[in-house]
């Protein structure tokens, strides 16, 4: 006999598709969700660039280990997002909460992404390199149009293989995180939830080039409004993509 009340299914990762113009309305909510405290969003930001960089600093694996912390600290912004956004009280150390909640699937999630990238580097060099190095080994004036090929080629190349590894990780540290989902059925989840949403995610993504252009005018002073902003529009596209089902 079912007991009451019935439990609700649980999540499965199921998406929706909702129309273009939403790209719009996550970065007003993600304003939003920022302009409701941005001393603490800024102090949270100087705290993430301080750790990505610090770690980036570490010769030939620092910049992989910022791509598997990325995820780890993704999900601490996402926290601060929903505490904003339900109107609880926000601590620094909110930052930090993917390393005590399903910490092992977050870091999880930040292996795959780091290896994906990997990859993807050794593929355009692979690619590009041999290019670039015939160009510069053939002492010849047309040598210069095979470096500069070689470069375009790489350029491409890096493009076309990070764009499906972003969209795939993109959702993925809320749905571990906030939904308790696995690491893989995440990013496979997030994938698809992007691939639905295509247009949408193609506005996104012109608007926010946009938006770090001018960003980075002020001695890139202004990516400490950008970053705080980028968080709340996941967060939103989020709760729009996946939760409003």
């Amino acid at each position: 006999m079912e007991s009451f009340p019935i439990p609700a299914p649980a999540f499965n990762g199921n998406s929706r598709v909702v129309p273009p113009g939403n790209a719009f309305d996550w970065l007003k909510q993600g304003w939003a969700l920022f302009a409701a405290n941005p001393g603490l969003w800024i102090g949270l930001t100087i705290v993430l660039l301080v750790i990505v960089l610090g770690v980036q600093i570490v010769p030939l694996v620092g910049t992989l280990a910022a791509h598997l912390l990325m995820p780890v600290l993704g999900a601490g912004m996402l926290l601060v997002c929903r505490k904003i956004d339900e109107e609880e009280r926000v601590q620094i150390d909110d930052l930090f909460a993917g390393f005590k909640q399903n910490a092992g699937p977050l870091v999880m999630v930040g292996v795959l992404y780091m290896l994906a990238m990997f990859a993807i580097v050794v593929i355009v060099v692979v690619v590009g390199g041999g290019s670039v190095a015939g160009g510069l080994l053939s002492a010849q004036p047309a040598g210069l149009g095979v470096i500069f090929g070689g470069l375009m080629l790489s350029l491409l190349l890096s493009l076309a293989l990070s764009v499906p590894v972003v969209m795939a990780v993109w959702f993925a540290p809320a749905l571990v995180f906030f939904n308790h989902m696995q690491p893989v059925a995440a990013l496979k989840a997030s994938f698809e939830a992007c691939m639905k949403n295509v247009l949408a995610f193609l506005v996104y993504g012109l608007i926010v080039l946009v938006l770090a252009f001018f960003a980075a005018l002020p001695v890139g002073l202004g990516f400490l409004v950008l970053i705080p902003v980028l968080a709340g529009s996941v967060y939103a596209a989020y709760r729009d993509v996946f939760v409003a089902n």
